[in-house]
This record gives structure tokens, sequence and C-alpha cells, in this order.
């Protein structure tokens, strides 16, 4: 059994994506329900802001410029105890509604918006991305099915500066989520733009970041949790990989406690094969720095793992694709030990800052 760390990372990373698509050509699941015909859903644009006085205007514009029924549209910008002038700026911007919030925390300025709110579904966005002209009317087209309760949208990273190979890792998630919601539901979100129904919004735990504890706890209530490829966003991301392994740390330090205890491990309340998602897509991905630890356990997976760590390192100096995606790769799985070393040494802070070079 010493070889079964290396194959359930192989599975992990090659053979569940295999499964899915084999999974899809056999099933051929049908598509979502197009939006019937009437009046637009009311949608509240929820964006909660930290000091965020360099980007909130364009993102208001941004928002207000949407291909969307103004009058159906109702933009709010949470500021989470801001120390600058964004309150000020979101106003000048043109927000419908601007909350100066004491610190809590971007879940907690997000519950507040809610309450807030006036639209039937609750749309959120990150301050730093800029969404696609018909972005908002493809994120609420899924709402047309009363089984969909979340929908999340596509983000693309965007910085052609620096050694950062994050694109390339989110296309291939892209692809994984795309078959995870034709089939079931999405394992995982993104905060640069996602919807929920108001009625169905769920307060969480301002530690636990919806990214991840929406989708799994949506489906444990009986919705469905999907991915709308065709609802656009464009996010700047961080330059270095050295940045984006800080920036995994934290957001680590963040799902540990989702995983721990706020549910997502679980399977009470997972139909079956969104129960083997689960297990396939988070709980082997993240028990994957520990698998590597064991992995060479087995003689023919020695040199395998000396030859990632070496192309790891050399991609600190050595500015070849391949090896800083062995170094991105190394450094990503470091992080999710460091998360959750993170979270039971010091605990996890609801407080957010922005990571560097991404406004």
């Amino acid at each position: 059994m010493k070889w079964l760390p290396s194959a359930l990372l192989v599975y992990a990373q090659a053979g569940y994506p295999g499964l899915l698509a084999a999974w899809a050509r056999v099933e051929q699941p049908p598509p979502l329900d197009e939006p019937p015909a009437g009046p637009t859903p009311h949608v509240s644009l929820v964006v909660a802001a930290h000091d965020e006085a360099s980007v909130i205007a364009a993102k208001v514009e941004n928002a207000l410029a949407l291909d969307y029924p103004r009058e159906r549209l109702e933009v709010i910008v949470a500021c989470d105890g801001c120390t600058d002038d964004t309150a000020e700026r979101a106003r000048r911007a043109g927000a419908d509604l601007v909350l100066e919030l004491p610190r809590g925390g971007k879940i907690r300025a997000q519950d507040a918006a809610v309450e807030r709110a006036r639209g039937e579904i609750v749309a959120f966005s990150d301050a730093n991305a800029l969404l696609e002209p018909g972005a908002l009317r493809e994120l609420v087209a899924p709402f047309a099915d009363p089984q969909v309760g979340y929908v999340c949208g596509q983000v693309r990273f965007v910085n052609d500066e620096g050694t950062n190979q994050e694109g390339l890792y989110w296309r291939y998630e892209m692809a994984i989520r795309a078959l995870e919601s034709r089939l079931h539901s999405v394992t995982g979100g993104n905060g640069a733009l996602y919807a929920t129904r108001k009625d169905a919004y769920v307060v969480v735990d301002a530690i636990m970041g919806h990214d991840l504890s929406f989708p799994f706890t949506f489906v444990k209530r009986g919705w469905r949790a999907v991915y709308r490829a065709s609802a656009r966003a464009t996010e700047k991301m961080v330059p270095s990989i050295e940045g984006e392994w800080r920036r995994k740390r934290r957001m680590m330090s963040h799902a540990w406690p989702i995983v721990v205890r706020g549910g997502l491990a679980d399977p009470r309340g997972y139909p079956p094969r969104y129960a083997l998602m689960i297990a396939s897509h988070r709980l082997l991905r993240y028990a994957g720095p520990f698998l590597h630890l064991l992995a060479p356990l087995w003689p023919p997976a020695r040199l395998p793992t000396l030859a990632l760590l070496a192309a790891a390192a050399l991609g600190g100096r050595i500015r070849a694709r391949p090896l800083l995606v062995a170094r991105y790769y190394v450094l990503t799985q470091a992080s999710i030990a460091a998360g959750l070393y993170d979270w039971l040494r010091h605990g996890t802070e609801a407080g957010w800052t922005a990571p560097e070079g991404t406004r």
C-alpha cells in the first residue's frame, strides 16, 4: 500500500478530471434553462470594500455601465472599516447605497449589505474585478431554473508581467468546474462574480469565505450550485509566485475551518455524485501536501519527487515556463499546509487586505 499516496495524487490531479469528462460524455446532461420571457429580475450588486479608494470609482462605473436595466439594478458598496475615502468616492461614482460599517471582515460587510438589499437576486463582486457588459445578464440566467440557488461566473486573471502561473492553473480549474456544474454542482466558487437568491442567502462564520462555504452549503439545503462561463469578469493577478504563495496561505487559513468544522467534510446531506466530487476535488486536494510527504515511501516515487523539488528550486532563478510551473505547484501545495498551521497556531482573522500588485 506504499503506492497509495502516489495513486491518490495522480487521481486528484488527472484521474478526476478524466472521470468527469467521461461521465459527461456518457450522461450528456441537458443545459440549464434560459431565462423566460418577461421582466429581468431585480438584482442588488454588492461590493465589499476595505480601503479601496484607488479602484472603487472604476468599479461602480463599471457596474453602472453593464447591459442591465438600470431600474432593475441596485449597486451597494459595503465599506468595512475603511480608513480612506472609499465611501465618498463610491457615492460620487453613483453607487445607490454606501454603507459605512465598523471593521468586521468581508463576510459581515456582505451580510449587512444583503440585509439592506432590495433585489430578489443578490450578486457579489470584488472591488478590483471588472465585469464584461453582459456579465450580469448571464449570471442571473440560470436562476430561471427553480432548483438553482447559487451561480458563479468566470474570472480571467490578467497580468502579463511577473512569474505567477495562476492563469494556467485557473484555466484547468475552470474546465473542471464546468464539468461539475453540468453533472450536478460546483464544489467551489470565486469572489469576482457570483450570485444567490436573496431568500436563500446563508449567514456563515465571519472567517469562512463564500467561495468555498457557499456551494456545498447550498447543495446540502437542496439547491444546485452552478457555473456560468459566459458571465465573465477580469481581475488583476498577483505578479509573483511568491506573492501567490502568500495569498493562498491566507486563503487556506480561511478554508481549513470550513473543511474541519464548517461541514464540507461531513457527507450528510450530499447526493452520492456530489459527495464523490467533494472527496475528489476538495478533500484530496487539501490532503495533497501530506500525500506528497508520504509518496517517497514508495521507491518509484522518489526520483519524480526529487525532480519536482529541483525544478521548483531552479524556478526561483530561471524564468523558464516548466520550471515556473513546478515552482508554482510546490509552493501552492506548501501553502495548504502553511494555512492549516496558521489556523491551528494563531486562528484566522475575519479582516483582509488586498494582495500585493492586484490594484
